[in-house]
């Protein structure tokens, strides 16, 4: 099947879930046994919580506006659609979990996430076609992040998702857990060669949590031990989709790598941070076994006296509500500003990958809980190469 014939099969289905979705609304609001909301979605669940369906998406449109030295070859300004998604997802029967994700920018249809799961007490089993469990900014959704894009670091050498089998779990509030086996799959969820794994876990705890998240310490730690049979390589823009990569190892024989991550975060009413540092310590014999690294940290402050969200359950940040939305009482929604230092380092043993230091100015404009506009500057420093500078204007909307 095409890519194209993919998509549109994609888009019907979606169409179909969506029509789906508003037939049992409306059974719903006829059958008191069942109930049917907005809450930053559109939810229908059973009276007994058996059953909870969601159906969504998101859209976010990006302006890019680049000025890069001429030794760093790049594509200049322009605009895309930096995600167009529609998802369907829920609970069945109490205990089976499953979604179904697509992403329609970029001209195909990628699978995001297509899972499903076994619910128990002590945890969840996941099957399919999701993000492994690593690292907090990877696993925190890109409709939550600070800026528009991810960090230096977590680009290059966070796996992201995968196709596997994996386990996790939670205690309340204050520790996350999972650990899981997966293939290095394509983005429609296929893997072609089963020596080409991933063996990953992440465990996250908050030993402070108090006033519903307005304040908290976060830590964890993340690994991931990857076999390969061919090549690796690793590489990153420069914090702007839109750009090319300028630090990029190439490929290069190995046979595979341990990757270790660790994060730091905190919450204290306005004030939020968030740090990571990962080292990669490639098994490369015919380049000399290179390690390579990359850190960030960031920090952030809501003018309008807002904190920031984080799940627990998740051990991730979560969505951002306003105080006071825009709307026809007069509420001007929710200010945030932020900054970004991140480094990524590519050289070492027999591999010139180049390095490179970002840093990142962000205003984040919430207008209500499920849409905002972002507006970024990106100041990438190459060494050795030259600079660029890039201003970056998002317009979001999730439902």
């Amino acid at each position: 099947m095409t890519p194209k014939k993919l998509a549109t099969l994609c888009a019907k289905t979606a169409a179909a879930l969506a029509v789906a979705v508003v037939a049992t609304t409306a059974s719903a609001q006829a059958d008191d046994s069942w109930t049917a909301k907005w809450s930053n979605g559109h939810k229908i669940e059973s009276s007994d919580k058996a059953f909870k369906l969601k159906f969504g998406g998101r859209i976010q449109a990006d302006y890019t506006f680049a000025s890069v030295d001429e030794d760093l070859a790049d594509k200049g300004d322009g605009f895309e659609f930096r995600r167009a998604r529609l998802f369907f997802s829920g609970t069945i029967y109490d205990r089976v979990e499953f979604k179904a994700q697509y992403d329609f920018a970029g001209g195909d249809a990628d699978i995001k996430d297509m899972y499903i799961g076994i619910e128990n007490d002590w945890g969840t089993v996941r099957f399919g076609h999701y993000k492994e469990y690593f690292s907090l900014e990877e696993l925190t959704s890109s409709k939550y992040l600070a800026f528009l894009e991810r960090s230096l670091p977590i680009e290059a050498f966070s796996p992201s998702r995968n196709s596997g089998i994996g386990v996790h779990g939670n205690s309340g509030e204050t520790l996350n857990w999972g650990v899981g086996v997966f293939y290095d799959a394509d983005d429609f969820g296929v893997s072609t060669d089963e020596n080409n794994t991933n063996v990953t876990g992440r465990i996250a705890w908050r030993p402070i949590f108090a006033d519903e998240g307005s304040t908290l310490l976060h830590i964890g730690l993340s690994a991931t031990s990857q076999s390969r049979e061919s090549t690796m390589r690793f590489r990153a823009r420069p914090e702007s989709h839109f750009a090319n990569r300028f630090v990029d190892t190439g490929n290069f024989d190995a046979d595979g790598a341990v990757i270790l991550d660790a994060e730091v975060a905190g919450v204290f009413g306005p004030l939020w941070f968030a740090a990571e540092y990962i080292n990669a310590d490639v098994d490369a014999p015919t380049v000399g076994d290179p390690t390579f690294s990359g850190y960030y940290a960031q920090v952030g402050y809501y003018l309008t006296g807002e904190h920031r969200k984080f799940k627990g359950s998740d051990g991730a940040f979560d969505r951002q509500k306003p105080t006071n939305s825009l709307g026809k009482d007069g509420g001007s929604g929710a200010w945030e500003i932020a900054v970004r230092y991140s480094n990524l380092n590519l050289n070492d043993a027999d591999i010139n990958g180049g390095e490179q230091t970002d840093i990142t100015v962000g205003l984040n404009w919430y207008v209500n809980p499920a849409t905002r506009m972002m507006v970024d500057y990106v100041m990438a420093d190459v060494e050795n190469e030259g600079d660029g500078h890039f201003i970056l204007w998002r317009w979001q909307v999730d439902f």
